[in-house]
C-alpha cells in the first residue's frame, strides 16, 4: 500500500503493540528517520469518527499493517469557527 498525505488510517495492535486501543490517524508525512526494516515514523493527527483532528502525533508503526479508511471530510475552518 502506498501512503499519501491526507490518508486516514486505522492504526491498531497489528501495526504496533502500543495501539491496543485502535486509533484513526490522518497522515501528514512519513518522517525521514532511520528505522528497522518494515517500520516507519509517521507524522499526523489522531482524528475522531468525523475526521476532526483531536491530537497531533508522531507514531512508529509497520506501514504494511495499516488500513486506509473512508471517512467523512473534516469541517472547514468556517464551519469549525461556528462550532467554537
Amino acid at each position: 500500500m502506498r501512503l499519501r498525505a491526507a490518508d486516514v488510517l486505522l492504526v491498531d495492535r497489528s501495526a504496533s503493540p502500543q495501539f491496543a486501543v485502535p486509533i484513526r490517524f490522518r497522515l501528514i508525512r512519513i518522517l525521514p528517520l532511520v528505522t528497522y526494516e518494515g517500520w516507519a515514523w509517521l507524522d499526523g493527527y489522531q482524528v475522531d469518527g468525523n475526521g476532526l483532528a483531536i491530537a497531533r502525533r508522531e507514531i512508529y508503526v509497520q506501514p504494511a499493517q495499516l488500513r486506509k479508511l473512508a471517512i467523512a471530510p473534516s469541517a472547514t475552518r468556517s464551519q469549525a469557527s461556528l462550532i467554537s
